[in-house]
């Protein structure tokens, strides 16, 4: 039977990852930028550890949750 808290609370972790996944995209041009021959500014990398960090705990905690959904269903699947 389908869980429709355990659907809301998938729906809410995709769209946190999402989301801190385009915030990361939207650096792109920034990093692009930067050239290879000068030190990074402090604020750039800042604001990467920060979106990355965020982007990273986002996509973890997604991955969390649809390996328990595996775990649960794979626990009341029948052997066979």
């Amino acid at each position: 039977m389908t869980d429709s808290s355990e659907i809301a609370a998938l729906k809410a972790s995709f769209q946190g990852a999402v989301r801190s996944g385009e915030a990361l995209a939207g650096l792109r041009d920034q990093v692009d930028a930067l050239d290879p021959h000068a030190d990074i500014p402090a604020a750039t990398l800042d604001e990467l550890s920060r979106v990355s960090a965020a982007h990273a705990i986002a996509s973890a905690a997604l991955r969390g949750l649809v390996n328990t959904m595996l775990a649960r269903r794979a626990a009341t699947q029948p052997s066979g």
